[in-house]
């Protein structure tokens, strides 16, 4: 079955073409920094947004035109069409990578032996359409925030069932990621967090996420599968105080449970926003601790403060994200996977191929304008500028290589301190050259 005939497989065409359904920016085989677009950028397609998402929101119905989804049949039927459908538009966009929840791939059943049964099926089609297309498993995970069961969280839970039954979907989760070669597996713990204090055990709650963590590693190493464990911060929505609200927080509970060597995170730009920060700085934060796994390509609004997961457009925004990933020596293992969905009104089944498009040719323009950055190094010699007398003056050296004292310094601040003479930044016309960047 096909559901985009009259669609022909995406190629680039450059600024000049007038055809919609062409890359204007990303050429997959050419080479920026000694690597093809494709390599650089590891694209891949969430299967939540791309293929089951319906348009509905807080306060109108669907509104999508989805044929995968209106064929009739069995819920079955319908979750082996969407498999059809979205490894169509992957291939139609060159994409060789995706994402998924298990909710979002298979029915859930009366039973969790149903659920494992039908995710059992299912992942034979999606091995089946691997194997037939090349297209790879970036990453899958398990939905543990839609359920009731799950309102308190997963392993930040009141009740040690409801642990036990996340830990019996993550179980099934690493199982399915080995089956499909999957390289890395993400927690969302969107709930993992609390509502009030005045009836949370903070600490205990805390204890309990370190331990489930710790469980899947060692599943994971049972089974002869260990992939890279991807942690994604997210400050609110749906719990209030959520445990990972960003990148440092994230990082401070990795390092206090000792997690480090097994997970690093997966970081996304609407959430980044969500947390007041910038996408940028989370990467970078990400990056200074080792830790910058893989992405979620997606972007806010500035109008609403809530997570809109629109496609990103915002080339500034995304190339200064793409300097953070190239100074990081690009994902290693992990990907840019478009955690994004077409807005409500745009309805029609090829708007998901436009969006994408839209997006690739975004994160193509960033790279662009991010590698002519490094290799005309004008930020990094504006770093470096800015710190030089840690290398130019005899006390920054002594700071540096670690022979400084607090007597030492004293002494240099009582002979010298009134000679120095501060610098302008000089932000404005930073950010002015930053503009000629912009691909």
């Amino acid at each position: 079955m096909a559901y985009f005939d009259n669609i022909p497989t995406v190629k680039f065409e450059g600024t000049g073409t007038k055809n919609m359904f062409a890359f204007r920016h990303y050429n997959p085989d050419e080479i920026v920094l000694g690597k093809t677009m494709q390599d650089q950028l590891h694209f891949a397609l969430a299967f939540w947004h791309t293929i089951t998402m319906d348009g509905t929101d807080p306060f109108g119905s669907a509104t999508m035109e989805r044929p995968w989804d209106q064929e009739g049949g069995s819920e079955m039927d319908r979750a082996h069409r969407r498999v059809e459908a979205f490894f169509e538009i992957a291939q139609k966009l060159g994409v060789k990578y995706y994402c998924f929840h298990d909710i979002d791939i298979a029915p859930t059943g009366e039973t969790l032996k149903d659920f494992y049964a039908n995710l059992d099926e299912i992942t034979d089609h999606l091995l089946e359409k691997q194997n037939e297309t090349g297209i790879k498993l970036l990453w899958n995970t398990a939905n543990m925030f839609s359920n009731p069961r799950y309102m308190n969280g997963v392993a930040s839970s009141n009740r040690a069932e409801v642990f036990a039954y996340g830990a019996a979907q993550v179980k099934k989760g690493l199982e399915l990621s080995k089956k499909l070669g999957g390289e890395n597996y993400v927690f969302w713990g969107g709930r993992e967090g609390y509502e009030s204090l005045l009836n949370t055990d903070m600490g205990l709650e805390m204890d309990h996420m370190a331990k489930f963590f710790h469980m899947a590693v060692d599943y994971a190493k049972s089974i002869d599968h260990l992939p890279v464990f991807l942690l994604e911060p997210k400050p609110k929505e749906p719990m209030k105080h959520q445990y990972d609200f960003d990148a440092a927080t994230a990082m401070a509970f990795l390092e206090k449970y000792d997690l480090t060597d097994y997970f690093k995170l997966n970081l996304e730009t609407n959430h980044a926003w969500l947390a007041g920060h910038t996408f940028e700085h989370e990467l970078n934060t990400a990056r200074t601790f080792g830790a910058l796994g893989s992405v979620d390509a997606n972007q806010g609004d500035y109008l609403l403060g809530w997570d809109t997961d629109e496609f990103p457009t915002l080339v500034i925004d995304i190339t200064l994200a793409m300097y953070q990933i190239l100074l990081n020596g690009g994902l290693n293992k992990g990907g840019i996977n478009f955690d994004a969905k077409v807005r409500r009104t745009s309805f029609k089944a090829e708007d998901l191929l436009l969006a994408h498009i839209a997006g690739m040719d975004t994160y193509a323009r960033a790279l662009k304008g991010a590698a002519a950055i490094i290799e005309d190094k004008f930020l990094s010699d504006i770093v470096d500028a800015r710190y030089a007398s840690y290398k130019n003056t005899e006390v920054g050296r002594s700071i540096e290589n670690g022979s400084a004292t607090f007597e030492s310094l004293a002494a240099y601040a009582l002979e010298h301190g009134e000679e120095i003479e501060m610098e302008s930044n000089h932000l404005e016309y930073i950010k002015s050259v930053l503009n000629d960047y912009l691909v």
